[in-house]
């Protein structure tokens, strides 16, 4: 029989030995009896120090062996209660019980005592570690750690969960969807009977879905209980038990997912009748806007990110980039808007060759960039208004004399950009930093959108936000391209693509390997082409 390794609860960093007992009945062990939660969070509040109000005394039990959804538009607190659950920040009041015990986290450390763990969106692996040593990495504080004995409770694991990866294999040449599940064995190697998955979907393609909802299941089956944030209201009736809605740090309400629809759970995190379907008319493409020809670029560890991409955006149309993160799409959009350099190939806007022309050259042009990560498109030290102003002064707009800032003009334009893009800002002069994801980017879209562009590069335009944002981006979108302006769309949803695209170009390892029409292209022709697999 194949040794396995336990823990003991209640010192996790102390205590490390090795049983005969197969693992299959230790996981199953971790099923609770009765009704008792697992996890009871009473009456938490989080005033940040700003003063912003994140949680106004939020309630919510974890049962064992449950799958929960948490939903709720940006600011709602979804992300500041699991962060708190975590042991990451701690509540301003309240408190947090665990099997019936008190516990107060100093930090993650104690939570991971207590069987709680979190996935994040983007993963804490080490890239040039192989799959075993990051495993190994995890347990580093345990005493007596043999890497012999974690990797034979971690092959008897990937036999009772069906979470297979090759152990030997270098994460970095790993595709995200394999990643994901060495955070899974992560958690499991540290015995998580709480586990939460922050938009686990975001990065996988739709097989990889189906896969971790099976893989969620097992867990449910084994007593584990699941937290799935999601921003995906289809996801959230395919794989979870209860739903808890929260707005604006307050629990609307906690529901069973087989009684409620997409619909009502729409209305209950926004407070209002949404529309999950767009109505896009069928209009007629202009001129080409963009264009790039056999263009090659070489990523941050100079291997070819991009390699011979061919496309064209036109006048009035959506052009659709689908495929899993990480396959070239971060260094498309940045060869475009100037911000990497192309090796090979050309780069034309309206005609005229942009190939390395500078951003603010092609920023004055009419070209406006949503990156795909908020770091990038925010100076989070900036205020909010410093924020919506800050590419537009760099072009001469707001100066007098091209010299002195017209505040009381920027003033005027950051507070129409609040109403517009309905974000949750305290003050103008709140720093970016103090936001919360879904309200940094609509600072970002703000600040691009109301720029009137000719092009508008949109990467992962709607990532994080709540479903009332994304109706609203998402109709802007369909708006501006009725205006006869030009959409390159570069996004890993597949909803999106399929419900904004006029044409939908998938890209893998760097290539385009197919173009499709709207009509021809279903769910699963895409999620092949994005694994690299051709179709007819």
């Amino acid at each position: 029989m194949v040794k396995t390794i336990f823990f003991l609860k209640t010192s996790l960093s102390k205590t490390f030995f090795t049983s005969e007992q197969p693992l299959s009945g230790y996981v199953k062990g971790l099923m609770l009896s009765g009704k008792e939660p697992k996890v009871l969070m009473k009456n938490i509040v989080k005033i940040y120090p700003d003063g912003t109000v994140a949680l106004r005394g939020v309630n919510l039990e974890l049962m064992p062996g449950e799958v929960h959804a948490l939903l709720g538009e940006n600011g709602a607190g979804k992300t500041t209660l699991m962060r708190i659950l975590y042991g990451e920040i701690k509540p301003t009041r309240g408190e947090i019980y665990v099997k019936g015990s008190k516990v107060s986290f100093r930090g993650p450390w104690d939570a991971i005592r207590q069987g709680i763990a979190m996935v994040y969106q983007h993963f804490t692996l080490v890239p040039t570690f192989t799959v075993l040593e990051n495993l190994v990495l995890a347990l580093h504080t345990v005493k007596g750690i043999r890497r012999s004995d974690v990797e034979a409770k971690v092959k008897e694991l990937m036999r009772d969960i069906g979470l297979e990866v090759p152990l030997d294999a270098y994460v970095e040449d790993l595709p995200v969807g394999l990643q994901q599940r060495v955070e899974i064995l992560k958690a499991l190697l540290r015995e998580c009977e709480v586990l939460i998955l922050d938009e686990p979907t975001s990065v996988l393609t739709p097989i990889e879905v189906k896969e971790l909802f099976r893989t969620i299941k097992r867990l449910k089956e084994r007593g584990i209980t699941v937290v799935f944030i999601t921003h995906k209201l289809r996801e959230v009736m395919a794989v979870a038990d209860r739903v808890t809605v929260l707005r604006k740090g307050k629990v609307v309400a906690t529901v069973n997912a087989n009684e409620i629809t997409e619909r009502d759970l729409a209305r209950m995190m926004v407070g209002r009748e949404v529309f999950l379907v767009l109505n896009k008319v069928k209009r007629e493409r202009g001129r080409p806007v963009l264009r790039l020809k056999d263009v090659w670029v070489r990523g941050e560890r100079r291997e070819w990110a991009l390699q011979g991409i061919n496309l064209v955006v036109h006048e009035g149309e959506i052009l659709g980039v689908a495929g899993v993160a990480g396959n070239g799409q971060k260094e498309l959009a940045e060869a475009i808007v100037g911000l990497r350099p192309v090796v090979k190939g050309k780069i034309e806007f309206m005609g005229k060759d942009v190939t390395n022309a500078p951003p603010t050259k092609i920023y004055s042009l009419g070209v406006a960039y949503i990156p795909d990560s908020r770091t990038v498109g925010l100076i989070h030290d900036f205020n909010v208004l410093e924020n919506v102003v800050l590419d537009l002064v760099s072009i001469g707009k707001f100066l007098k004399n091209n010299l002195v800032i017209k505040w009381g003009e920027v003033k005027e334009h950051t507070l129409k950009a609040i109403k517009e893009f309905e974000m949750v800002v305290d003050s103008v002069k709140s720093p970016a930093r103090y936001l919360s994801g879904g309200n940094q980017q609509k600072l970002i879209l703000a600040r691009e959108f109301m720029k009137s562009p000719k092009l508008i590069i949109a990467a992962e335009p709607t990532h994080g936000l709540d479903v009332a944002a994304t109706e609203y981006v998402r109709k802007l979108l369909l708006k501006l391209r009725d205006e006869g302006k030009a959409v390159l769309l570069i996004s890993t949803d597949l909803d999106e693509i399929l419900q904004l695209s006029d044409r939908i170009a998938v890209i893998y390892e760097g290539k385009i390997v197919g173009e499709l029409s709207p009509e021809e292209a279903t769910e699963e022709k895409l999620g092949l082409l994005m694994g690299g697999v051709s179709v007819r």
